[in-house]
């Protein structure tokens, strides 16, 4: 899979490409159902599928903009990093990625103007598939009607995406982050298609686990909001086998901290963790985060949620 970095960044191989475009936020079975209906066209084309996304996504774009402006802001939590979602891609078998910087000079651009400038000039489409809900440029005048006028003129073909339902619902990001802020992760797994997960490289922390008796992987949560909080017990993967645990996603405000992090406590396990790639995935809550007036009070809760967890592990 090739990964394109901005609209300057591409070339004549990539030209000539079966496109879809969206967030595409936990590349859930909805997604996946888009990337197989795209990557079924390519092949009829003879073309290579493409896959057009946006960093920042564009509501976390806006989030910021109108904090700057002293409103209050917060954008949806993000389901998955943009490093997992490229790997979520890999695995379904996308051949290329169109990965547009959402900035103001992106976001200025009319509907007409983009369809010219990334469709056309740029990746040269052959057939694009997008809801047929989908709204684009400054004005957001651009919507499915819009790309079939501009397919006519400029010679591309438009489709519109399907609908995947479980349990009488479309599946969305939206109810995926719901599910998982309630600790639903049974259910959210079914509409993700896997468990949830957070991965990333473990890195020195404060070391305060180690001091309690109860060392813990730290791991940068890698987004601004995420859709879980609290303390969970969990299974981490990428090691030598899997092991069971206990995470706390948080601020860690017995400690003061003020940056989001996740902390994993390996079940059962005696070794260096540093600079590993791991992959924890959830599979139960145990509480909310708490602070505690005394470090005794923490490492006793703490003690309390390693017994919950293996409890809940089966362990």
């Amino acid at each position: 899979m090739q990964l394109i970095r901005g609209h300057n960044a591409i070339r004549d191989e990539h030209k000539g490409c079966v496109a879809t475009i969206g967030n595409f936020d936990g590349v859930h079975l909805g997604h996946q159902d888009i990337l197989a209906q795209v990557r079924t066209r390519a092949r009829e084309e003879g073309a290579a599928d493409c896959v057009i996304v946006f960093e920042p996504l564009p509501r976390e774009y806006f989030s910021r903009e109108r904090a700057k402006a002293g409103e209050a802001s917060s954008p949806p939590a993000r389901i998955q990093t943009f490093r997992d979602k490229l790997e979520s891609f890999e695995q379904a078998g996308v051949d290329q990625v169109l990965c547009l910087q959402f900035n103001d000079a992106l976001r200025s651009l009319t509907a007409d103007e983009f369809i010219r400038q990334i469709l056309v000039d740029g990746l040269a489409i052959r057939h694009l598939v997008v809801g047929d809900d989908f709204r684009f440029g400054c004005d957001r005048k651009g919507d499915f009607a819009c790309l079939q006028r501009a397919g006519q003129q400029y010679g591309f073909t438009v489709d519109h995406t399907r609908t995947v339902i479980v349990e009488d619902e479309r599946v969305s990001s939206t109810r995926i982050r719901n599910l998982l802020t309630d600790g639903n992760f049974t259910e959210a797994a079914k509409l993700l298609g896997h468990p949830f997960t957070i991965s990333g490289r473990v890195n020195h922390g404060q070391k305060l686990g180690r001091q309690l008796g109860v060392p813990t992987a730290n791991l940068r949560i890698g987004r601004r909001h995420c859709p879980v909080n609290g303390v969970y017990a969990v299974r981490i993967h990428g090691l030598d086998r899997v092991y069971n645990g206990v995470a706390n996603v948080g601020k860690r405000p017995t400690v003061n901290g003020t940056q989001e992090r996740l902390e994993v406590h390996l079940l059962d396990f005696d070794g260096d963790l540093y600079g590993c790639r791991i992959r924890v995935e959830f599979v139960e809550k145990i509480r909310g985060e708490q602070k505690f007036d005394k470090l005794d009070d923490l490492k006793l809760a703490i003690s309390n949620d390693i017994i919950q967890a293996r409890k809940i592990l089966g362990q």
